[in-house]
């Protein structure tokens, strides 16, 4: 029995010749799907409602894995690790633009939820709290 070396899908993105630039399209791509399932199921099945919950931590637990999948496999090469996730995160935060076309209140800050403001609030934070060490570390 012959084992195939490549996925049956493999040869429609052999453009992509480099292994951080084709994970990088892969997680992008399916940041975006994950992501659109959660918006269309949140907005157009009430009788899911129920589950809100479950449904919200199950997306986020997608969400977190999938984003994660280029660090596990560029663990030891940074160079491939940076160009797979920005590669990664430019193709969902363009799609996210675009659902932001559809889904008028996504782009509203306030109607976003507290989950994205408390957490681009931590990260902002935390910037400035290491710059502050950095700037002590330096006066030293």
């Amino acid at each position: 029995m012959l084992v195939r070396p490549h996925l049956p899908g493999y040869r429609w993105f052999h453009v992509f010749r480099n292994a951080a630039i084709r994970t990088g399209v892969y997680v992008g791509v399916c940041l975006t799907l994950v992501f659109t399932a959660w918006l269309v199921i949140a907005n157009h099945a009430p009788f899911l409602e129920r589950f809100a919950t479950e449904r919200l931590i199950a997306a986020a637990a997608i969400l977190g894995l999938l984003a994660a999948v280029p660090v596990f496999r560029f663990l030891r090469f940074p160079g491939h690790l940076l160009a797979s996730s920005l590669l990664g995160w430019l193709i969902f935060s363009l799609s996210y633009r675009a659902l932001c076309l559809i889904y008028r209140g996504l782009s509203k800050p306030a109607e976003r939820g507290s989950c994205f403001r408390t957490g681009r609030r931590r990260v902002y934070d935390t910037h400035h709290a290491l710059l502050d060490c950095q700037r002590d570390l330096e006066s030293a």
